[in-house]
């Protein structure tokens, strides 16, 4: 598919030293935009030598070069195009404009806006105006209620991530005030704070029946957005017939659209005011909601067009540093594909978004196999795949099932024991959406559990 550019994108054959400024005036869009790099303005795809090393360069420029700071406002990753590697570099529209060049100031000659498909200077009366409205209660200017702060739990989600906190955590991750005071991020961030978030559930399609009310917090956001996703994952109850020669299930909800509908409510959500996100489960549906409403300056349509303006840009970099989010502005998108605008409904200042829960299977949904549907119905696996579900009693990573198995050679187990195993639908991933992510684990399916039941 050819590229050419247009209001939110723009080419570059080669990494060029106004890299700063285009990306200024992309932050400083209403919109955000992207730039590829490795592409002329024509559209023709040239491709870049080194991907790794440029795209190490433009972080270290864009991370150095610009300011306020852009921490969690972009994302650079690499593509292949007509068989090239090619830089993408996506903007989010910034919460505190202007953003200007450091080494030029916040003046005429430093910072930018995106016209057309131009980045053109801003004259000083649009840079006055941008910076009255600059948003001066934002987390990271809150000084944090207690500075006695501890952050194992983060550390231990980093290192999952094969990632490590040095000493100078803090400051990289922008979790100090300009007086070197934790601020509220880091407050959130915590092992221990005041922030919990609840977690609901009903019998009826209303709020007059609660029986189970739960809340996952007093603890970093990290563990506790987390703790939530579990409690998804437990109550997305699948219903499933076995037929010959498939199995057929359904679940509740679509889980990875669910997933990112949690995850954007959390990092999205107005913690200023000290109200948390809220999760409840109904007999029909599934409602989330969030405090702020829409970011000041966001329509309707930009948000459902998947425009992405983070409302915590700081907590946004930690969630994609452990690899809980992935690029910028593809959440919204990826929920409208399951569910339809209608899911969400906005008032001043908050956001809900309700999914309807789906039918158990019932016969009909099988169709002409009715016939045919048998629990008895089991697929033929190798040796191999047996003496796994033998092993597998609760979720675990393939490390610990190489070592129960006594297997060192990690292609043979990919090759005979998991990769069968998942071809045959006895075993799933517990992060069915992110397949390498560092945090996999696998567990039975009901059918793998009907199977080494039989094999008993």
């Amino acid at each position: 598919m050819s590229i050419t550019e247009k209001n939110r994108i723009e080419l570059k054959r080669e990494l060029t030293k106004d890299l700063e400024q285009e990306a200024v005036a992309f932050f400083n869009y209403h919109e955000g935009g992207i730039i590829y790099v490795g592409i002329d303005k024509y559209g023709t795809v040239f491709g870049v030598n080194d991907d790794d090393g440029d795209m190490l360069k433009i972080k270290d420029r864009l991370k150095n070069n610009i300011l306020p700071s852009v921490m969690g406002l972009f994302d650079v990753v690499s593509e292949k195009h007509e068989g090239k590697d090619v830089i993408k570099i996506t903007f989010a529209s910034g919460p505190e404009k202007p953003y200007y060049i450091k080494k030029e100031g916040m003046s005429e000659r430093g910072a930018f806006i995106r016209v057309g498909t131009a980045a053109e200077p801003m004259t000083t009366r649009m840079i006055e105006n941008l910076f009255t409205k600059r948003t001066r209660n934002s987390l990271s200017k809150i000084q944090a209620p207690r500075q006695d702060l501890t952050f194992r739990q983060l550390k231990i989600y980093y290192e999952a991530a094969g990632k490590e906190l040095n000493d100078q955590f803090a400051a990289n991750l922008e979790l100090l005030t300009e007086e070197g005071k934790y601020n509220y991020v880091a407050y959130l961030l915590a092992d221990v704070n005041g922030n919990s978030i609840k977690v609901a559930k009903y019998s009826g399609p209303d709020r007059t029946s609660l029986i189970q009310n739960d809340e996952y917090g007093y603890c970093s956001l990290v563990k506790a957005t987390d703790s939530v996703l579990d409690r998804i994952k437990v109550e997305n109850v699948t219903s499933a017939i076995i037929t010959y020669p498939k199995r057929i299930e359904k679940p509740r909800w679509d889980y990875p659209a669910i997933r990112e509908a949690v995850i954007n409510s959390i990092l999205h959500n107005d913690y200023t005011s000290e109200v948390p996100p809220k999760f409840e489960f109904f007999e029909d549906r599934f409602e989330i909601t969030s405090y702020g409403g829409l970011m000041p300056g966001m329509s309707k349509e930009e948000f459902f067009t998947g425009f992405s303006m983070p409302r915590n840009k700081e907590l946004m970099r930690v969630f994609r540093d452990l690899d809980m989010v992935e690029q910028l502005g593809l959440g919204v998108p990826r929920i409208l594909k399951s569910y339809g605008r209608e899911c969400f409904a906005f008032t001043e200042n908050f956001l809900r978004m309700s999914f309807p829960a789906a039918a158990p299977l019932t016969d009909q949904d099988v169709g002409e196999a009715t016939p045919q549907v048998t629990p008895q119905v089991t697929p033929q696996v190798t040796p191999q795949v047996g003496e796994l579900l033998r092993v597998l009693n609760m979720a675990m990573d393939r490390d610990e099932m190489q070592q129960v198995l006594g297997l060192s050679d990690r292609k043979h187990f990919r090759v005979a024991y998991l990769t069968p195993a998942l071809d045959a639908g006895v075993i799933e991933m517990t992060i069915p959406d992110k397949p390498n992510s560092r945090l996999q684990k696998y567990r039975l399916t009901t059918l793998g559990e009907q199977l080494k039941k039989e094999m008993r």
